[in-house]
């Protein structure tokens, strides 16, 4: 059955939340609900949140919607087959039919910077973009999102490009800016040889940039000397929670 709304749960290291989405607008139609992730981030325990959180929803909804979930793992045909800042259990894991059972409903599972970028191809920074977006987030690793046309690429994974002799992000995320006590300035020396590398590899028709630290993307974008477009995410805080509804809806 067609619908307009769709719920969205986006499960992280350290929160789980969730919300109805107006599948139009992209805009919230109900209330952010938060809680914390169950420590040490097991799959039972996460479930358990989820459906604490899910019940929520429903009640105020007062109807049975689609269904999305994100988290930061690889999601291939519904298994989770990596596990960041979670329980080493969810790797292998069948997880999408583990909550369809559970929960007793379809679920789509996918992987949240997959959401994140899927999120800002239909209702944020590249709306209507022709050719290939490339999202990244910028946090305690980097994530990323391949979009073609419209078109979700799943699992790219381009964090963990090997660049001098080292997993990318751990020189450019988010996180090592703060590790190494960086000036904005020589963290953007950092990204430069990130998104040059990427550019390089993919040339893409737009980056957008992601994660918390966006909202200070005056601080370094500008910084970047690029062929390729470069802009901020529009939907930060919300983006996995669009995505997956979204996705889980079409």
């Amino acid at each position: 059955m067609a619908t307009d709304h769709a719920i969205g749960i986006d499960i992280g290291g350290t929160g789980i939340k969730g919300a109805v989405v107006d599948l139009g607008t992209g805009e919230l139609v109900s209330d952010r609900r938060k809680i914390a992730t169950p420590a040490g981030g097991r799959p039972d325990d996460i479930l358990e949140a989820a459906r604490e959180l899910l019940v929520e929803i429903d009640a105020a909804e007062g109807a049975i919607l689609p269904l999305g979930v994100c988290f930061p793992a690889v999601v291939k045909h519904g298994r989770t087959l990596s596990a960041a800042n979670i329980s080493e259990e969810w790797i292998g894991l069948n997880a999408e039919e583990l909550f369809e059972r559970e929960l007793g409903r379809e679920i789509h599972f996918i992987n949240d910077a997959d959401a994140a970028g899927y999120a800002e191809s239909r209702y944020g920074a590249a709306v209507d973009a022709e050719g290939l977006v490339i999202l990244t987030t910028l946090g305690t690793g980097i994530g990323s999102a391949l979009i073609y046309d419209g078109v979700l690429v799943p699992n790219t994974e381009l964090g963990h490009l090997e660049l001098d002799g080292h997993d990318a992000e751990t020189r450019a995320a988010f996180s090592a800016m703060e590790r190494d006590s960086l000036s904005w300035e020589k963290w953007a020396k950092r990204l430069q040889r990130y998104y040059s590398h990427v550019e390089f590899l993919f040339s893409p028709d737009l980056f957008v940039v992601g994660g918390g630290v966006s909202k200070h993307h005056q601080q370094f974008l500008p910084l970047l000397d690029l062929k390729t477009p470069i802009v901020p995410a529009v939907h930060r805080n919300n983006a996995g929670i669009l995505g997956a509804a979204s996705l889980a809806a079409h």
